[in-house]
């Protein structure tokens, strides 16, 4: 056997344990950052969802749209304004929030997977009453509230939506909710993606980002820490070590593991294939997050 068989057969055995720990299991993952711009990574990423499904793990897909939004919001002279990192919906802005999000994003996503022989599913947040959502509250410096329009908390999942889709189906979720009156909300992606873990007792959540992972020193590249403890995550976040732009995907990392969810994943979407990479690896690519402090 030649050098290269070697390592061929050697990356399939790594594999194989995991393979065999995740089959039947559920694993959430919110799509978003550069993974979604580059033609070739969005392909990677199709392909690496339709083999989780093919050796037996049950991936549900999550994703946002944001520069897909703020894109068409100016080629439309549509102001686009965050307070506290949230996007500021009015009604016009939910409107095409929804048609970006649902309308394009979600069906490009779609798309991709079923050219792997997978069949996906896309839905939106009111879809089957999925995600029930009422108006968010925000408070500036001095307590005082904030109208940021269209902008939701999540208030319940409906699994029974996922669930009545059949185990052959991908679930591909635009992060848009609704209330009891029908009233659409805008909704972080990140959150969805934690609520929808919990809720369907998933064995882990996957987040993909802009960076490698989580930092000991952010200012510091060779500082990238491979393992750590939810508690430690809080610290980070207490002590502010932990980046500004990296607070709600931390909060939502927390969220998932006080739900339940096993581990929770920070990896780098800019990387070729990095959902394979972190789950069937020894070493992983990102930063995994459990629910225990490490000894």
């Amino acid at each position: 056997m030649t050098d290269q068989h070697q390592k061929r057969v050697s990356i399939l055995l790594e594999a194989l344990p995991y393979i065999k720990q995740f089959s039947g299991k559920t694993v959430v993952i919110k799509y978003g950052g550069s993974a979604m711009k580059s033609d070739d990574l969005k392909e990677g990423f199709a392909t690496d969802i339709a083999l989780l499904k093919y050796v037996g793990m049950n991936p549900v897909i999550v994703h946002g749209g944001g520069p897909d939004i703020n894109t068409y919001m100016k080629k439309l002279s549509m102001e686009v304004r965050f307070v506290q990192g949230l996007r500021v919906t009015d009604e016009a802005t939910m409107e095409l929030a929804k048609m970006v999000l649902v309308g394009k994003v979600n069906k490009e996503v779609v798309a991709l997977i079923n050219q792997h022989g997978v069949p996906a599913v896309g839905l939106g947040g009111d879809d089957g009453r999925l995600i029930v959502a009422e108006k968010r509250v925000v408070t500036d410096a001095s307590g005082r509230e904030q109208d940021i329009g269209q902008v939701g908390r999540i208030l319940n999942i409906n699994t029974a939506v996922l669930e009545n889709l059949g185990a052959d189906f991908i679930p591909v979720v635009a992060s848009v909710g609704a209330d009891e009156a029908g009233t659409s909300y805008n909704i972080n992606a990140d959150e969805v993606a934690a609520d929808l873990a919990v809720a369907l007792g998933a064995e882990k959540a996957i987040f993909l980002t802009d960076v490698e992972g989580l930092y000991a020193d952010i200012e510091q590249p060779d500082s990238l820490i491979s393992q750590c403890s939810a508690a430690e995550v809080e610290q980070m976040m207490a002590s502010g070590v932990a980046s500004k732009g990296m607070i709600p995907k931390l909060r939502a990392v927390s969220r998932t593991l006080a739900g339940g969810v096993r581990s929770a994943h920070i990896i780098d979407g800019r990387v070729p294939h990095a959902v394979l990479l972190e789950i069937f690896t020894r070493e992983g690519i990102g930063t995994k997050i459990t629910g225990t402090l490490l000894s």
